[in-house]
Formats: structure tokens, sequence, C-alpha cells
């Protein structure tokens, strides 16, 4: 099995089914048989798969393939691909038909098309995903990518990286691939955000300092919000909502990892200041925290507020690190 690729395996008999014009939902022997492509005019497929289509599909100059690598996980993150499956659902729906394959036809290509209808026409994934069932009665995206699909509608039907559930989301990918791997994949390396003392062209009206030296540490866009004895999770579509500050709990400031506190090497380990070493905190991709009112933030980069200042920013001033 070392030389495992996609002809060794058998996903079974032929599963298609035409979701609207120019539109094929399928499994994977769908995806190879040739006869069945060029008779429904079919030049463009993506494959949702843990592995690419085979060679006699891939070396056709007329098919168009974008490959998505993906698992049928429910901890895989499929709602980043949403967009550009999009773009590339419409255009080959202008110029010919699509096929949207994974491996047995039922979740990961379930989801990717329900996306692309929910963005299309502007729809629920409740109303989406029914459009999908009552073509191909087996569709059913797993509970991970439901979950996913649900968050692209609160999105709007458009990836939103400042939405406060998408970070989480993000975050809690990346969290799960440290876990197994011991560090911060390249594909995860959007979750470390920009060092803030830098020069902002329109930067947050309040920061967060070391209280021994001044240096700048955080905006007040990198905090992540918890709620009082509540669990933090990308599932919670309050995040999403205008949320009053008074509901929320300030003993721990919880925040998005930052290039300055250099954490993408190792799981867990202390956060000093980059200027003069303090000590201000700890992180932890794989633990997690649980903060004094009893929220539990998984992963969690947490600075410690008697460590820190809450100031104005000044603009155009780059800190001396």
């Amino acid at each position: 099995m070392s030389n495992l690729c996609r002809d060794d395996f058998d996903s079974g008999p032929k599963h298609v089914f035409s979701i609207e014009d120019g539109l094929w939902l399928g499994n994977l022997t769908a995806a190879i048989d040739l006869a069945f492509l060029r008779s429904n005019g079919i030049n463009y497929i993506i494959t949702v798969d843990s592995c690419p289509l085979p060679e006699i599909i891939l070396d056709l100059r007329d098919i168009n393939v974008k490959y998505i690598q993906v698992t049928d996980m429910d901890g895989e993150d499929l709602l980043s691909h949403f967009d550009s499956a999009y773009e590339f659902i419409k255009k080959g729906q202008e110029k010919s038909s699509v096929l949207v394959h994974c491996y047995y036809g039922i979740s990961r290509s379930a989801s990717i098309i329900t996306a692309y209808i929910m963005k299309k026409y502007k729809i629920s994934f409740d109303d989406a995903f029914q459009r999908v069932k009552i073509k191909n009665a087996a569709a059913l995206p797993n509970s991970g990518f439901q979950a996913q699909l649900s968050l692209y509608e609160t999105l709007g039907w458009k990836i939103d990286k400042n939405n406060m559930q998408f970070k989480l989301f993000r975050l809690k990918i990346a969290a799960r691939k440290v876990k197994k791997v011991k560090i911060l994949p390249q594909d995860c390396i959007d979750v470390i955000k920009g060092d803030p003392s830098l020069i902002c062209a329109r930067p947050d009206p309040k920061v967060y300092r070391c209280r021994k030296c001044r240096r700048i540490l955080a905006l007040q866009s990198n905090v992540l919000p918890h709620y009082t004895n509540e669990k933090l999770s990308w599932k919670d579509s309050k995040l999403s909502s205008d949320y009053s500050s008074s509901q929320l709990c300030s003993d721990t400031i919880f925040v998005e990892p930052m290039t300055w506190m250099s954490v993408s090497q190792f799981e867990s380990g202390k956060i000093n200041c980059p200027k003069c070493r303090f000590k201000l905190g700890s992180y932890s991709w794989t633990m997690g925290c649980q903060c004094q009112c009893g929220a539990k933030v998984f992963p969690a980069f947490y600075l410690v507020p008697f460590k820190i200042d809450y100031s104005g920013f000044l603009q155009n001033v780059q800190a001396t690190v």
C-alpha cells in the first residue's frame, strides 16, 4: 500500500444526479466514466477527495479540474473552499457542464453544491440543501460540514476573514493540525496575525500595551471575546452579532496569535513582550485554557490583564522592537 493511488480504489457503481442545468453531483466512478462525461458535455470537474483523479482524466486537455484535498471528517475545513468552488462552477456552467464529485458522492460533494446553490440564489442552508436532497436522496453532509454551511449562511455567502466566528473556526482547524504534527503547518499560517506595533494606515482607536515598556501588543480587533462560564465556540452565532460588552468577561484577555508571539513552532509556551521580555501570559494550541469565570477557550493565547494597559493608538508611530 506504499504506492497507493486513486486507481487502487473502487467506489462502486456509478451514482450521478443532475442538480440543475449544467450541474451534476456524483461519485468517483462517475468522474472517471469518460463516456458519461462526453455524452453530457462535462468539461469541468471538482474533485473533493483525499486523492486526485487518475491521470487518464487529468491528462485530457479539454477537461478542467479543480482539486480540493479534504477527507470526509467533521473536523476538516471545507468552508474556506466555498467561494473558489463557486467561481469554478459558475464559469463551468457558463461554458459547458460541471460535475462535482467526492468518493461516494454523499457528503463532501453535496456540501460544495449546497454552498453553490446558497450563494447563487441567496437562500438559506436548509432551502439549498432541500434542493439537492430532492435530486439525490442519499446526499448528507457530515455534521461538521453542516455547521460550516450554516456559518456560510451567517457570513452572507462570502468568506469574511474579519468575522469572529470565522476566526475561531480557522483557529480550531489549526489547533487540530498542530496536535497531529506538533507545529503549525503552512496551510494554517493565516491564523497568525501581523504585528500591530508596526505602522497601520487605519489602526484601531484603542490598543493593548505592555505595562512595563509600553510596547503595543494587540489591537481591539485582535481580542477574542468570551462570555462568562461559556465555552468559546466558532458555532456560537452570537459572535457574529453586535454583542454587548457588559455580557463579556474581562478576567482574562484572549487574543489571536500574532507574529511577535513566536507560537508556530511549539504546542504551548509562555508569551513574553518582544521588547522587554516581560512575561505577559501563555498559550496552548492543544490544551486550551479555562478562564477564572469558568469559560473554556481552545486553542488559547491569553494576556494577563494586570500586565497590560488599554490605551489610545498613536497613528503612524512605529515601535522599536
